[in-house]
């Protein structure tokens, strides 16, 4: 269902790996929202927030202004699994498959690869300035001015020269280092076959330094640059004027300076677009160049990406709301949203993120190992992606379907009488739908085999056997949910526990404790997905690739989806309050009036229109719940919306035991959207009764209360005292 046939699987995976290793040796050197994690991390949301930027070999880091961390990318080495305690960063660095982020208290955190150290932050851990990862080592900058270095040093790139002081600036190239010091001159070290180590006379005047793969960059307080080192491709060659910049980046084999003016200069190697600059190229205030792409951070806290974009380090939809269905396939995912539009990102060699157009109409959608496929709101099926074994050949007549999937290399697509179509590779006779082909009410398509859910709840499956995965554990009946994985097969029963069925390998089939309360399935290639009834997910299974670390906060869930190497869930979107003007009508209430209402008055802010307020769900009082018989929603004369919601003066009353003095009450509404909107006053209960008895005690406590003096009122008997017996006249 997501993934390729076994062989070609491998295949490909063989050709990843060989394309990698010459993408970085031979070239000149992220209704609803989407979480994803593992390999093909997606669900990064880039309109806003962001203060600062770390583009790495092929994964990215976002530093957001309230100190937490986003991560996308390739995470092969776990690089985008950020530390749960994200908060309190002030500065990233991306390396090579590992991420380097400095602490406000001066500490430094790492994770990802750890193969040479690089990770392993010397103690003490403390008053750290700045950050620089490298290739394979990493350097911190002191508050006292010196440098630690710590990791890959075959090229000694981590033995700092004498004197280790004075330093204000850092940064890490592939195998050599660069340090700032406080008089404007720069110090090199390291690997120094392509002089990137020499610097340029005369050394002074610089303010900023940046270390690419084989070359280095230094900015000269006048505005200028200065390059120096390998420049097969031109990525020492400065455009003119070589005047006006105020940051510089170097990538791989491309270097990146910012003007003043805000616009972006690139040169160097554009084998990947990456000295393309989008337009419009203005409005920019940070840069990062990458191994073959960048990153820029605009004013309005967006980032902008573009260059190569082999592990999804550029391509990250925004904005990440409005899902409402997701696919993953082997290396590309698929979410739907709410207008019937269709989102693609991922691997796309075979253009199985290419939607066809119109994009629009779409109300399933479906994702294999390398196509596609979408079902449209009048029943017809599109495909796209990959095609040597026909599996988006789609059978005519190519209409009734309402439901479909996709497999290894074969697709099945469920009509409205319950029948089956199968159609792609059948060397396991996995289109071989058995007799009768009729009843049926769900489909997944496997590997190699399919599996069908009848509409009496038992389940079917035919194809590929080898690991047991058409062989249905008895009993075979109430079934409510199924899907296939590579070359096994699970089952979701009407009371909330999970079968699974076939290749075990990796643990894909051991259903953890409790079994129970589950309420949706994913099965990938050898990791499995359990979402509960309380939106909280579970995965097990292979976990190579983190696919199986469910990120924090693991609740809200609605939609879950497990590929290849990585997995996707819809969460639900938790929309902040909306605090708004709000008046109670009386403000004052007596026990004993006879009044029956009381009313909460919201004035929404500009922008809001009648048909933005869910008047059919009460508003509700807080602290005691009271909610409101009716809501009324209404324009005033400034063209506002006024929402009046209409209490029972009765239920006010008799949760309200505090008399005779002010009492907040907050006021909660709905509008459509799920969102809420509240407003707070005052209110007042006033007790006839309570007040008899204050005036009783302050009279009863008078000696000279004869009548017919002042306080002859409080004689309710009549006998010239107030006393006892007037309290006990008082109504019941």
């Amino acid at each position: 269902m997501m993934f390729g046939n076994g062989r070609k699987f491998r295949t490909q995976c063989l050709l990843a790996a060989v394309c990698f290793f010459l993408v970085f040796i031979s070239q000149p050197a992220s209704a609803g929202s989407i979480v994803g994690w593992g390999s093909q991390v997606v669900g990064v949301d880039l309109s806003a927030g962001f203060n600062a930027i770390s583009a790495g070999l092929g994964h990215s880091l976002g530093l957001k202004q309230d100190g937490s961390i986003v991560a996308w990318g390739d995470n092969y080495c776990g690089q985008c699994d950020i530390p749960s305690s994200n908060s309190d960063f002030i500065a990233i660095s991306a390396g090579e498959g590992y991420s380097l982020v400095l602490k406000a208290d001066g500490s430094i955190v790492a994770w990802g690869a750890n193969w040479y150290g690089q990770c392993d932050i010397p103690e003490p851990n403390s008053s750290f300035t700045a950050i620089a990862a490298g290739r394979f080592h990493s350097l911190g900058l002191k508050a006292d001015g010196s440098i630690v270095a710590w990791g890959y040093n075959d090229d000694g790139q981590c033995d700092i020269p004498e004197p280790n002081s004075g330093f204000i600036a850092i940064s890490a190239g592939e195998n050599h280092s660069l340090g700032l010091k406080a008089d404007g001159s720069i110090i090199a070290w390291g690997d120094n076959d392509h002089g990137q180590c020499d610097i340029h006379e005369p050394n002074s005047g610089f303010i900023a330094v940046a270390a690419g793969r084989f070359h280095s960059l230094g900015l000269k307080a006048d505005g200028s640059i200065v390059a120096w080192g390998y420049n097969d491709v031109g990525q020492c060659d400065i455009p003119e004027p070589n005047s006006g910049f105020i940051a510089i980046s170097a990538g791989g084999a491309h270097s990146l300076g910012l003007k003043a003016d805000g616009s972006l200069f690139a040169w160097g190697w554009n084998g990947y677009g990456q000295c393309d600059i989008p337009e419009p190229n203005s409005g920019l205030t940070a840069i990062a160049a990458g191994w073959g792409y960048n990153l820029c951070l605009k004013q309005d806290g967006s980032i902008v990406a573009w260059g190569l974009n082999n592990y999804g380090q550029c391509d990250v939809p925004a904005p990440n709301i409005g899902f409402t269905a997701i696919a993953a396939g082997s290396f590309h995912s698929l979410g739907l949203k709410e207008d019937g539009s269709v989102a693609a990102w991922g691997w796309n060699f075979f253009g199985q993120c290419d939607i066809p157009e119109p994009d629009r109409g779409f109300i399933a959608i479906s994702a294999a190992g390398e196509y596609s496929l979408g079902l449209k709101a009048d029943g017809s099926i599109i495909a796209w992606g990959y095609n040597d074994d026909g599996q988006c050949d789609i059978p005519e007549p190519n209409s009734g379907f309402i439901a479909i999937s996709a497999g290894g290399d074969h697709s099945l697509g469920l009509k409205a009488d319950g029948s089956i179509v199968a159609w792609g590779a059948n060397w396991y006779g996995q289109c071989n739908i058995p007799e009768p082909n009729s009843g049926f009410a769900a489909i997944d398509a496997g590997g190699g085999h399919s599996l069908s859910l009848k509409q009496d709840g038992s389940l079917v499956a035919w194809g590929s056997n080898y690991y047991g995965q058409c062989d249905i554990p008895e009993p075979n009946s109430g079934f409510a949910a199924i899907s296939a994985g590579r070359h096994y097969s699970l089952g979701l029963k009407t009371d909330g526990s999970l079968v699974a069925w076939g290749e075990n390998n990796h643990g894909q089939c051991d259903i953890p404790e409790p079994n129970s309360d589950f309420i949706a399935i994913s099965a990938g290639t050898y990791h499995s997905l359990g979402l509960k009834s309380d939106g909280s997910l579970v995965a097990w299974g292979r976990n190579w690739y983190g696919e199986c670390d469910v990120p924090e906060p693991n609740s809200g869930f609605t939609a879950i989806a497990a590929g290849a190497y990585h997995s996707l869930a819809i969460k639900k979107e938790i929309l902040s309050p909306i605090k708004v003007q709000m008046k109670f009508t009386p403000q004052a209430l007596n026990l004993s009036s006879k009044g029956k209402w009381v009313k909460a008055h919201f004035v929404l802010p500009e922008g809001f229109s009648v048909e933005d307020v869910d008047a059919n769900t009460p508003a509700v009082i807080e602290p005691f719940g009271a909610e409101s018989y009716k809501i009324k929603v209404l324009l005033n004369d400034e063209g506002l919306v006024r929402v009046e919601a209409t209490f029972r003066r009765s239920d006010l009353c008799s949760a309200i035991t505090v008399y005779d003095q002010n009492i907040e009450l907050k006021v909660t509404g709905l509008l459509t959207t799920g969102q809420q909107f509240y407003g707070t006053d005052t209110i007042r209960i006033i007790n006839n009764k309570f007040e008899q008895l204050a005036v009783l005690s302050s009279y009863w406590l008078q000696t000279d209360c004869d009548k017919p003096h002042w306080c002859d009122g409080a004689d309710l008997n009549r006998d010239s005292v107030v006393n006892f017996l007037d309290f006990a006249l008082l109504d019941p």
